[in-house]
């Protein structure tokens, strides 16, 4: 039996997870959240079916993750903000405990596992610095969690953002 030479390799050009469209789409949708599939259309000169097709296929690929409002805890009437780095007894379980723990306290807004001295980063809300001490105290209190280091945020200076990542994706789609 004789092998046959493959043929040569052809390059192969990887698409991105998004392409110009996309883009286009998600940078109205951040700059206008409100504006709904037909206004978007309209607005980006494409059909009606097609910015719905995209959205759905951005949303089950996990890259339009919401169409939910932004909404401000300030606003709300948490304008403290702190982010406390957690320390977790290792064992059993994981991170779970914790993070079940955490997910019962209204005012913990986000929490990731992180790698350095910590095990956990959360960002939390209290309505004055009294507050902030009783929702510090909530979330030190569970077996899992060793230590805790807090910092008060003074002031938002740069806010979560996505419209500069989605540009930057968008002028990488354009041709040299």
């Amino acid at each position: 039996m004789t092998s046959q030479p493959s043929p040569p390799s052809q390059p192969t050009t990887t698409r991105g997870p998004v392409d110009a469209l996309d883009c286009r789409i998600l940078l109205l949708l951040l700059h206008e959240p409100g504006v709904g599939v037909l206004g978007a259309s309209r607005r980006l000169g494409v059909a009606r079916g097609t910015v719905q097709a995209r959205i759905d296929r951005l949303q089950a690929r996990g890259i339009l993750r919401s169409m939910a409002p932004d909404v401000d805890p300030a606003a709300l009437g948490y304008p403290v903000t702190a982010f406390c780095t957690l320390e977790i007894r290792q064992g059993r379980g994981g991170h779970s405990p914790v993070v079940d723990h955490l997910a019962a306290i209204p005012e913990v807004l986000e929490a990731h596992t992180i790698t350095g001295s910590g095990d956990v980063l959360i960002r939390i809300v209290g309505r004055d610095n009294a507050d902030l001490q009783r929702v510090i105290d909530q979330v030190v209190d569970d077996t899992h969690v060793t230590r805790a280091s807090t910092v008060i945020s003074l002031a938002t200076r740069l806010d979560h953002r996505m419209v500069p990542l989605v540009e930057h994706l968008l002028d990488q789609q354009s041709p040299p």
